[in-house]
């Protein structure tokens, strides 16, 4: 069975980080890495951010001039990590979400705020591990089904009318 140490920031000052955000994302990361037979010990960091900062990010790191929702930053390549040293874990990645989209899209699915933060912290810790859905329509129905199964597995299930509608642009 895996460990995974989450650490989380909030990087933005608009909007406070509802109660139980921080475990939610915690249970996230590790069903993850639990449905995707992972038993080594992880490290993974997530941070909150405004539309504005993850706009710059977006922009800096993959070129695309607007905001998003989620970028995953992987550490990793091909199934390999590096270890840190002093904790015995390997690291995956970072993960930054705009709480103010989070906000919006939340509104705009008709779903609660915890579906869609958990949507796209499971989505950003498949990216963490090497899946892909830029590539090839098969890679995204893939994905797309981890997704809902890791989440329904969680207990966060959507009505099935909007699975496959939900919309994001991320790394």
């Amino acid at each position: 069975m895996s460990k995974v140490k989450v650490s989380i920031t909030n990087d933005q000052t608009q909007i406070k980080v509802p109660v139980g955000i921080r475990l939610l994302i915690r249970r996230c990361c590790h069903a993850v890495l639990e449905y995707e037979g992972y038993a080594d010990s992880y490290e993974v960091s997530v941070s909150f951010v405004d539309d504005e900062q993850i706009h710059q990010l977006n922009l800096e790191h993959r070129k695309i001039d607007r905001s998003t929702d989620v970028l995953s930053f992987p550490l990793g390549e091909n199934g390999k990590y590096d270890l840190n040293r002093e904790t015995g874990a390997y690291l995956l990645g970072d993960i930054v979400i705009s709480l103010e989209t989070a906000f919006r899209q939340a509104e705009i699915y008709d779903h609660s705020l915890e579906r869609e933060i958990g949507f796209l912290t499971v989505h950003s810790m498949l990216h963490l591990i090497g899946y892909d859905h830029e590539e090839s329509s098969l890679k995204e129905r893939i994905m797309r089904e981890k997704e809902e199964a890791i989440l329904s597995n969680l207990g966060i299930s959507r009505d099935a009318s909007f699975i496959g509608e939900h919309e994001h642009n991320d790394a």
